[in-house]
């Protein structure tokens, strides 16, 4: 992979991590009991979940800056 590949594999990276906190609260979902851990099924959902708003919290980010 070329450096330029790299570079903007972490842009990316780094993108998504200043959209979490938004994208977390789109999200919607309750924070875990603790000690309680999530099955695989639960993970799956909440990934998608945050997928799903990460999303639309990238296009309202885009929209903010036109």
């Amino acid at each position: 992979m070329s450096s330029e590949g790299i570079d903007r594999q972490q842009q990316k990276m780094n993108e998504f991590l200043r959209l979490l906190p938004l994208t977390a609260l789109i999200a919607g979902l309750p924070d875990g009991e603790l000690g309680r851990q999530f099955s695989e099924g639960q993970l799956d959902v909440r990934a998608a979940s945050l997928r799903a708003a990460y999303k639309v919290a990238r296009q309202l980010l885009l929209d903010v800056a036109k």
